[in-house]
């Protein structure tokens, strides 16, 4: 089935719970202030696509295609991006809010996380190996089987992390932020 393509357009303040964004696919498009809530994106392929301050709240994103994607200052709530497609997923993710999202067994390997509240997100069984990961805020996110190898935890804040069920070898961390990887222990840090 041939899809139709759409390269370098522009989409300011759309609405796309009111207004069908068509399927196919998308290539080199700006996406500015526009509304995905609650919107079947399944089958939509973005390519070097940028989604600047738009609301994916409840998007489904099932076989959704996203290669060299940025998202910046966003609303990622509740997104499954273990459901979308996998072939050459790749994404940064600048200054965006994602609660309850999941990234369930994704290989987010060198992917980019910056200045991003990550509350509830499920990165268990994931590869974030090597992953940039800048300012970010893991409030009750969920690392079960995680590989964290040589990822840069060092300026993130609020994760709880099990050392002894997460692959953490050669990531770094900040010395204010070891109780996150000592918690399950209940042991008390003082300085």
């Amino acid at each position: 089935m041939i899809r139709p393509l759409f390269e370098e357009e522009d989409y300011n303040s759309v609405n796309f719970t009111e207004t069908l964004l068509k399927p196919g696919e998308y290539d080199n498009c700006l996406f500015t202030n526009c509304i995905f809530t609650g919107v079947l994106l399944s089958e939509y392929q973005f390519t070097e696509c940028q989604f600047i301050n738009c609301d994916f709240s409840n998007t489904n994103v099932s076989n959704t295609q996203f290669k060299d994607v940025e998202f910046k200052q966003c609303k990622l709530v509740g997104v499954q991006f273990n459901e979308c497609s996998k072939t050459l997923f790749s994404a940064t993710f600048t200054d965006c809010m994602m609660r309850l999202s999941s990234f369930y067994r994704c290989q987010l390997k060198n992917f980019s996380f910056q200045n991003c509240m990550l509350h509830e997100v499920d990165f268990a069984e994931a590869d974030l190996s090597k992953t940039k990961l800048v300012n970010c805020d893991f409030s009750n996110a969920l690392f079960d089987q995680t590989n964290l190898s040589k990822s840069d935890l060092s300026t993130c804040i609020n994760f709880n992390i099990d050392p002894e069920r997460n692959k953490i070898t050669k990531a770094k961390i900040s010395s204010d932020q070891l109780i996150g990887l000592l918690a399950k222990y209940q042991i008390t840090v003082s300085s």
